[in-house]
């Protein structure tokens, strides 16, 4: 250590979990950066594999033809949290694998075993390399990809509350379809076989609906701090 240096704090891997809308992203990215963790955004992968099978014209009505291919595309996920990446095949598509028609099909991918092994393993490893720490944002981090997290953050938030920030990120759509659409996805995502969308026994629920995001990111960053500090 240099002379001065403070100590290096101990690396920490932080499992943030819930449905879309309660902030994951956002304060998943903000936590990372003040805390100097990496940082991985695990729908991101699957709405990158979603994007591929729709380029490609894959029946994604077929989980027989979804699973036949879930190892072709190469997914690359850059983990700095102040500048987040994610490649298919070398193609950056962090805005196609935004638009709606990937966002209505990406459940239907998602939930085909093969896919969730194929990218679960890719996760994993990813959190394995990352030496400082790694916050990994997702629906399944910490009931299976990683039970053994050093901390485990559950958010949540009325359908309401979640609508309202969805269709603010999205210029000119409506609430009520969207609020429909978040239930929807929740629906489909916590009944699905195969890693469900649900809450670890053992993680911390924060409820935003009434938070702002600076405070729940004040909650978090006070949550792996006393993690760190062995509270």
């Amino acid at each position: 250590m240099e002379n001065g240096a403070a100590p290096t704090a101990q690396p920490v891997i932080v499992a943030i979990d819930g449905p879309s809308g309660t902030g994951k992203s956002s304060t998943s990215k903000a936590v990372a950066a003040q805390l100097g963790l990496s940082y991985l955004d695990t729908g991101a992968q699957y709405r990158a594999i979603t994007w591929w099978m729709v380029t490609n014209g894959i029946d994604l009505t077929d989980p027989t033809a979804i699973a036949a291919v879930a190892g072709k595309p190469e997914i690359v996920s850059g983990t700095d949290p102040l500048a987040p990446t994610i490649t298919v095949d070398g193609y950056d598509v962090a805005g196609p694998i935004r638009t709606q028609e990937v966002t209505s099909k990406v459940s239907a991918v998602s939930a085909v075993p093969e896919v969730r092994t194929r990218i679960t393993e890719l996760q994993r490893s990813i959190a394995a390399g990352a030496e400082g720490g790694i916050v990994v944002e997702g629906r399944d981090i910490g009931t299976t990809v990683l039970p053994d997290a050093d901390l485990k953050i559950f958010l949540t938030a009325s359908p309401e509350a979640r609508a309202a920030r969805r269709s603010g990120e999205v210029k000119g759509s409506d609430v009520a379809a969207t609020r429909e659409a978040l239930i929807q996805r929740d629906a489909a995502d916590s009944s699905r076989k195969t890693s469900p969308l649900a809450k670890a026994g053992d993680a911390v629920e924060v409820d935003t609906t009434e938070l702002t995001l600076a405070q729940v990111i004040e909650c978090v960053v006070t949550l792996v701090e006393e993690k760190r500090a062995g509270k």
